[in-house]
């Protein structure tokens, strides 16, 4: 078998994912109108989501640990499975909650398992191929699924949205029960309970509160409340993993240079990035008329540049180095973020469609480089908490991005006689996520000029040592 049918394998459950996640936003309404709810009121469904996430994704690496990657993995589809199915019988508000908290439950163990998975199955110096390959369908999702959730919502009924899950799902059971070994470690420490509720806590709070920002439906005494809750469990959080042998999120790969870059110089770049997709349909539409399945055509060039940036990643990371990618393709890929607030209504489609696809190139390149160097360094022994440390990164980052785009487009309209957002309201937005974004380039300009070397054979390129690696 192929290594990178594994790797398939993943992509297409992490696809579902992050697919899902997204198509819902656009179904709301109909949702709504079905259930006899307010649309608003649902927006409930999105953030019970990503609380989910954020409290089971830390616990994700100790469970593939102690019960076998593969068995994690097929049962974290098979709750995600099970979950969105239920979501399509759901008859009212709190039924449809609690079953988008399963659907999450299924989700948080899902994707981070899934990346332990290939990790353990793909040697070190094959690693950024088979990442490249996982980073397309994580940028399809978001940009597929509100043109398809708004087609299948007009056409056919909302319920559907969750039922074409469930053939993917029973899909994905088979082929991992099939083609994925079943990786365990032999001696796996307790579970860090305490750990596990100060992190739940906290990242809870901090997502849910980064999420709502800007919201009119929750008063600001309520969003700053949680965001300070959820700062100080974090912060009494790194006190226990400091003092603790084997901390659920073990702060100490932080003294890893590339793991370092990969948490830290990829939070500010993913600002920019996740804030995109939130603000790049909302402009087209808001600010300049455009139906959904319109600016979702337009959109959809990101992806396309994604799928063509899979087969070349390798080639250009193993000519230039981690380094240099890392820093000036962050520069490069922030400019083209910029240049989205420069799109007028009288900008030529092909304009447009140049820019998000050369865009969406470099972005996913970018990704491609960060998501894989973080395991550069990382002892076999340690993959598992570093998939969840680096997938709790990843997703608080996101919804950091979303909230700092919500957030400018709220001060822009603030003061104003209506509550409209015109299309002068996004080019700050823009703007503000680009530097963001750009700023993560201070980060990656810290690493040793061989950073990664292991993983795009540069080293034995040049005759340098190559570093032991026990994963190989």
């Amino acid at each position: 078998m192929p290594r990178y049918f594994v790797t398939l394998i993943v992509a297409v459950a992490l696809f579902m994912e992050t697919m899902d996640s997204t198509v819902i936003a656009t179904s709301l309404p109909a949702i709504g109108a079905d259930l006899g709810e307010d649309p608003i009121a649902l927006k409930l469904a999105l953030t019970s989501y990503l609380l989910s996430l954020a409290v089971f994704i830390p616990v994700s690496g100790w469970m593939a640990d102690r019960f076998g990657a593969q068995t994690v993995f097929r049962v974290a589809i098979v709750v995600f499975t099970l979950g969105s199915a239920a979501c399509g019988f759901a008859q009212g508000l709190a039924d449809f909650v609690l079953f988008r908290i399963v659907q999450g439950m299924g989700g948080a163990m899902m994707v981070p398992v899934g990346r332990l998975v290939i990790l353990r199955s793909v040697p070190k110096s094959e690693l950024i191929s088979a990442l490249a390959w996982l980073t397309v369908p994580a940028l399809m999702g978001p940009v597929i699924g509100p043109p398809l959730g708004g087609f299948i919502s007009t056409f056919f009924s909302w319920r559907w949205i969750f039922w074409i899950n469930i053939p993917i799902g029973l899909l994905g059971i088979y082929l991992a029960t099939r083609f994925i070994e079943n990786f365990r470690e032999d001696e796996v420490p307790p579970l860090d309970v305490k750990g596990f509720f100060l992190s739940g806590v906290g990242l809870a709070g901090l997502a849910f509160g980064f999420t709502v920002i800007g919201q009119p439906f929750f008063p600001p005494a309520f969003v700053v409340g949680l965001l300070t809750v959820g700062a100080i469990a974090c912060t009494l959080y790194v006190r226990h993993a400091l003092n603790t042998p084997n901390p659920l999120l073990d702060l100490r790969l932080l003294k890893i240079d590339t793991f370092f870059a990969n948490i830290f110089g990829g939070f500010l770049f993913r600002i920019g990035v996740g804030a995109t997709p939130f603000l790049l349909p909302l402009f087209l539409q808001l600010g300049f008329g455009m139906t959904a399945l319109q600016s979702g055509l337009l959109t959809f060039a990101t992806a396309v540049g994604a799928i063509a940036m899979k087969t070349t990643a390798a080639p250009i990371i193993r000519r230039f180095g981690y380094k240099r990618i890392l820093v000036w393709n962050a520069l490069l890929t922030s400019v083209f973020v910029a240049a989205c607030a420069l799109f007028t209504a009288a900008t030529p489609s092909a304009v447009i469609l140049t820019v998000l696809l050369i865009g969406g190139f470099f972005r996913s390149l970018q990704f491609t480089a960060v998501n894989s160097i973080a395991y550069a360094d990382i002892g076999e022994h340690d993959m598992s908490k570093a998939t969840s440390f680096a997938s709790v990164a990843q997703q608080l980052s996101m919804s950091a991005g979303v909230a700092v785009g919500a957030f400018v487009l709220e001060i822009e309209r603030m003061g104003r006689e209506t509550n409209d957002v015109v299309a002068s309201d996004f080019i700050p937005a823009f703007l503000v996520v680009a530097a963001l974004a750009a700023s993560s380039a201070l980060i990656f300009m810290r690493l040793p000029k061989n950073a990664g070397s292991s993983l795009s054979r540069k080293a034995h390129a040049v005759g340098e040592p190559e570093k032991q690696q026990s994963v190989e």
